[in-house]
């Protein structure tokens, strides 16, 4: 069987998003999904819109969010739309919030912790997908990367509740740790089962601080920018994104890594790798 191919450019601009999907060699059919964060008002580190553009209109995509399950700007539907509003999202593209008109049940029986993965409704209007993640710590994943965009990201507000507590929504900050990385592999799992083969994968390393674009109060980054990866496969996506982090020569590198191994961040890709998702061996193709 033969490795998984992520594409590499050391190049961070918005034709670099282009060539970064075109290398994985897959036109995206039908009604194409493109999640990305909306960033929560009063980051400072989330990608923009005006980066985004290009690849969100090479794909015909619509901009797909769902509610968070924390206080904040994004926690209720009109909270949302005011925030993706204020940040610019709506002026580039078309925007759906998932969970507007409530939340559907993906199956996951072969999960490690939960059997049951909650999203926005509005998943099933949608063909294909284009995961837009922004590579960077995460106060309790220890990193977000494509796997965490597609299993929190994707979860509905009731949906994160249940991942982040196990199955217990009511256990959301108490619930054991690495229980909730195997959930995140979990949910990630339907996700992927869900679209198959028409779902594709780009992290950008970018602005990348030890908290998430979900934080209203975020650090600044301490490690220097990296690149644009691609791939078909998240969890290899995630495990070259996490390889680079360690390759990295940059001294704010070890601030980073302090976050994502204090958290263990790299669990959810070893139970996504058992789960299936996808395998943490690769081949590393940069594009020049």
């Amino acid at each position: 069987m033969s490795k998984a191919k992520v594409y590499f450019t050391k190049e961070i601009t918005s034709q670099s998003m282009i060539r970064m999907y075109e290398a994985m060699g897959v036109e995206l059919p039908g009604k194409v999904a493109v999640k990305l964060h909306s960033g929560e008002v009063g980051n400072q580190n989330f990608l923009r819109p005006d980066f985004m553009k290009p690849v969100i209109d090479r794909v015909k995509g619509t901009i797909v969010e769902c509610n968070t399950a924390y206080e904040g700007k994004r926690n209720t539907t009109e909270a949302h739309w005011e925030t993706m509003k204020l940040h610019g999202w709506t002026e580039i593209a078309k925007v759906d919030i998932l969970d507007e008109e409530g939340e559907i049940e993906l199956p996951v029986p072969e999960g490690k912790k939960i059997q049951k993965n909650f999203v926005g409704a509005h998943l099933r209007d949608y063909d294909s997908m284009l995961v837009l993640s922004h590579f960077k710590g995460h106060p309790m994943g220890g990193f977000g990367g494509a796997l965490k965009n597609i299993s929190i990201g994707l979860a509905s507000s009731h949906g994160k509740a249940y991942i982040h507590g196990v199955g217990d929504v009511d256990a959301f900050w108490t619930s054991d740790h690495d229980s909730f990385l195997e959930s995140m592999a979990d949910a990630s799992k339907t996700i992927v089962d869900h679209f198959g083969e028409n779902i594709v994968f780009v992290n950008v390393m970018k602005n990348m601080s030890v908290d998430c674009d979900c934080c209203a109060v975020a650090e600044d980054p301490a490690i220097a920018d990296i690149g644009i990866l691609s791939s078909t496969d998240p969890v290899a996506l995630d495990q070259a994104c996490l390889d680079l982090v360690y390759a990295s020569k940059d001294p704010g590198r070890e601030h980073l890594l302090e976050r994502i191994e204090s958290k263990n961040g790299v669990h959810t890709v070893e139970a996504a790798a058992a789960l299936g998702v996808g395998s943490r061996e690769y081949e590393l193709v940069e594009l020049a």
